[in-house]
Formats: C-alpha cells, structure tokens, sequence
C-alpha cells in the first residue's frame, strides 16, 4: 500500500511537489510561491500558458522547472470551502495517476485542514491499488514507482491523527480487492475462509463452519448449492467488539461468497464466464467492511457472515426441478441453479437473525443482471423494509461517492415466485428478476430492519476511475463503514 508520512510545511530540496491549489488562487502565499520563486517564475509561466485556473478534477504537470525539482503537479480543487470528501479523494487519484514514475513525492497541504489532506491521502491511496501478483514478465518501465507520498502541513500531528483511521479503511478496501481479485482456482471457499481467519491479528473473533456443521444446522440450501463442487463449502463469522460496554444488538453484515459461477446445471454462456470469479464480490465486501471497522478501531459492535460455495456442473450438481429445504424450514423448489447466491443468503441470513439478534441486516451480493440492465455500473440498486435505515445507506453513498438507488418491493412481485409444489421458487422470470430475487431474501428476514444491495454492476470496472483502477472495487466497503461511523458510533 502507497506509504503516507506527514511532515512539517517546507519546500522540498529535491524530486516531486505537488501543489493544490484552489480555483482563482494565485502562486502568492505558502509553498506555491516559495516553489515559484525558487524555479525563477517557472511554474507560474507554465501554469499560464496551460490556463490552469484550479478548477475541480483540472491538472497540469511541470516538468523538471528548476531548484532541483523532477515535476511540479499543480492540481484543482475548485472553491475548497465546497469541496466534498469524494472530490479531495479524487484529487488524490489525480496525483497517484500522473505521478506514477516517481518514486515519491510530497505534497503541498498546508491550505487544507487536516480532515482534507487525510481526504486527499485516502485518494491517492485508493487509486495506487494493483493486483501484481501473478505478473512474472512485466518490464520495470512498465510497473509504477510511486511508493510513498509526504503531507507537507502545518499541523502534522493533527494531520496524522487524521489520517489513522483512513488508513483502516483502505487497508480493509484492499483486502477485499485482493480477494476478489484472485483467481478461481487460487480462491476456492476453504482458501478464502483461509484469508479471513488471518484478520484474528487485528482484533476480529473468527468462527468457521464446515459442510458437517452446516449440514448439522440444516442449511439445505447453501449445501445444494455447493454439491456439485468438490470444493467443500464454508460459512465464516467475524465478530468485531469495538463497544464492549453497549449492550444494545449487533449491527450484521452479510455476503454472498460464490467464489466460481458456472450456473450450475443451468450453465452459462461460455462468453464472459472468467468473470464470474467475482461473483464472491458480496462477501468480499462484507470481508472488507470488517476489516476496516477492525482497522479503526470502530466504537460499535458488529458481526459479518459469509457463505462461501463454488457452484459446479458435475454429477452430483443439483438439478433444475430439485427441492431444497432451508434452514428457516421453507423449502424451494429450484427452477434455475444459475439462481444460487439467493439460496446462499437464505439460510446465512435466518441464521444471522436467529443467532445474534441484529438491530439490522445489510447483505450484499453480485446478484442479477438484471440489476446491470437497469443502473449500468455507476449505482447499485438496493431494496429496503425500513425507510429510515433506507435513508442512512442513501446518504452514506452520497458522501462517499458510492452510489446506491433504491428499488421496489411490493406483493405483485412477491406472487411471481409461487411454487405449484413448494413454498416458492427461486425465480420469478425475466421482467423484474433483480426485485424477485429481493422478494425471495426477504422471506428469510422475518421483520428485522433489512437491506439487500445488489451489487452486480459496481464490483468489478473495466475502466480507470478517480479513486478506483481498473479491476475489483470493494464497492460498499466505506459506503457501509460510512453509514456506521454517522449513525451508530458514541
């Protein structure tokens, strides 16, 4: 992970600055006119006959303008007083993405208060992510050699305290980048709950359960999903107490962990089938989340599940036509087993509820694509039996920039998964299939405040973004953590 340090606020002797600088501001004060003056008005002439005016997500580089200096980075920040957290982050990006071939730089903040140059480090470390480790044959010209970033502030301790609890969050986003990056046959559900029983370093209580526990409880729908793999299923719990002393019920997180999708007997198209890899995304998530409470240090308590299955085509593969039972006792008759996450969730979610107790349940799953035909990939769509935990997600993804949009539910939609032989089905066709599908997990929660994101649009990008290289999101990790840290921390 790129390296932050904080330092006290003076003009670099050597290598990169960055300057940000706002919308109108001129290389008058601080370290922006310190560095002008020490290249001979270089970087001000430069800037000019750019016409860099500090506009939000405008940047200009300067290169090799004297006094010693490799680059200059001049970037926008628009009228700081109306900047967001999302558009310092995104500023960050910006310095991480054009300063890729430097091995380090430091980074004029002495403008920013220490919450926004811990904003702008967030960035920055955000968009530094890359997934290597399978790259034996990459020239060194071709890798990025930006290590470490230095905030120049006036305040450092204030600056670094600020940023502490950032770097939990980032941390936890890329643990669960990594996980959902890796590879079907690297990851497999004992591997993965391999992973996360290493997150007991950071103060996270880890139970594991295997197909002989699982099979125990009655969890008839997670285990036919996983019959046809010979990849054994896991459910992992994570508990994180960061608020001993509250006796009020745990907030519960939940994931969907299908770590290869073929279908099923209901087999996919060969198209595109590599990138079902991803479809754990839900849980590596919900992996993340936990670990970046941990990471923190967060004041409240909170447990996370995982159903961990890989859904195979062999002999032994449930068949369309079959009927499961759950662990609630519901029974379903399977219709389609490309349909599977839904069975996942359904018997970790009644577990979840009859176990702990939660205040609420949040799960997460890359679930139809459906849901990509109607939001695309810039906003998961997320469905909600509780307005007011509805409205704390919502605002959530308005301040962190990960954006969700609620969908209905309604008895319409619930009809369409009637079974003429068992209590449901587990599809209810093609119109509406994301909201059927939500229809299904809402059998399984009873009245507990519930949210189900689907987030089959947004874990994965095929294209660069401010804060988000190309590759595996972790989309809902600080949008969660966010929505915690607003409203259930003292």
């Amino acid at each position: 992970m790129l390296d932050i340090t904080v330092a006290k606020s003076a003009l670099p002797k050597s290598g990169a600055l960055v300057l940000l600088l706002e919308e109108g501001a001129v290389l008058d004060t601080g370290l922006a006119q310190a560095a002008d003056e020490a290249t001979g008005g270089a970087i001000g002439r430069a800037l000019a006959v750019a016409e860099f005016k500090g506009r939000k997500g405008q940047s200009t580089m300067v290169l090799a303008p004297g006094a010693g200096l490799t680059r200059v980075l001049a970037v926008g920040l628009g009228k700081l007083a109306d900047a967001a957290d999302r558009d310092l982050e995104a500023a960050g990006g910006a310095i991480t993405a054009a300063l890729a071939k430097e091995a380090s730089a430091a980074v004029a903040a002495a403008g920013l208060s220490p919450a926004q140059a811990a904003s702008v480090a967030l960035g920055a470390v955000l968009r530094a992510y890359r997934f290597d480790r399978y790259r034996t044959k990459e020239k060194a010209e071709d890798k990025p050699k930006l290590a470490k970033l230095t905030l120049l502030a006036d305040s450092a301790a204030k600056v670094k305290s600020a940023w502490e609890p950032l770097k939990g969050v980032a941390e936890g986003v890329y643990f669960a980048r990594d996980l959902v990056s890796e590879p079907p046959n690297v990851l497999n559900p004992a591997e993965m709950a391999r992973r996360i029983e290493g997150l007991n370093k950071i103060g996270l209580k880890i139970e594991t359960f295997g197909p002989k526990e699982m099979k125990k409880l009655g969890f008839g729908a997670l285990m036919g999903v996983a019959q046809g793999s010979s990849n054994e299923p896991r459910m992992v719990v994570m508990h994180w107490n960061g608020a001993p002393a509250d006796k009020t019920a745990p907030l519960c997180f939940v994931g969907k962990g299908v770590t290869f999708d073929t279908g099923g007997i209901s087999l996919k198209p060969a198209g595109g089938m590599e990138d079902m890899k991803w479809d754990m995304g839900g849980s590596g998530t919900v992996v993340g989340l936990m670990a970046a409470l941990a990471g923190r240090k967060a004041k409240v308590n909170a447990i996370g599940l995982v159903g961990l299955v890989e859904n195979m085509p062999d002999g032994n593969a449930q068949r369309p036509g079959d009927v499961v039972t759950t662990y609630s006792g519901q029974t379903v008759e399977v219709i389609n087993t490309d349909a599977e996450g839904r069975l996942v969730l359904a018997d970790v979610l009644w577990y979840a509820q009859e176990k702990y107790k939660p205040r609420f349940m949040i799960d997460l799953a890359t679930l139809t694509g459906a849901m990509m035909v109607a939001l695309g990939h810039e906003t998961a769509g997320y469905f909600a039996n509780d307005d007011a935990l509805s409205d704390q997600l919502f605002a959530a993804g308005k301040t962190t920039g990960e954006a969700v949009w609620r969908m209905p539910l309604g008895d319409a939609y619930d009809k369409l998964i009637k079974s003429d032989i068992a209590d449901m089905k587990n599809i209810g066709g093609r119109p509406g299939g994301a909201i059927t599908a939500a229809q299904f997990i809402q059998r399984f929660v009873n009245d507990v405040p519930w949210i189900h994101i689907d987030i089959a649009g947004v874990a994965w990008s095929g294209k660069d973004a401010p804060t988000i290289p190309k590759g595996a999101t972790a989309f809902g990790v600080r949008l969660l953590d966010r929505m915690v840290a607003d409203n259930y921390e003292k």
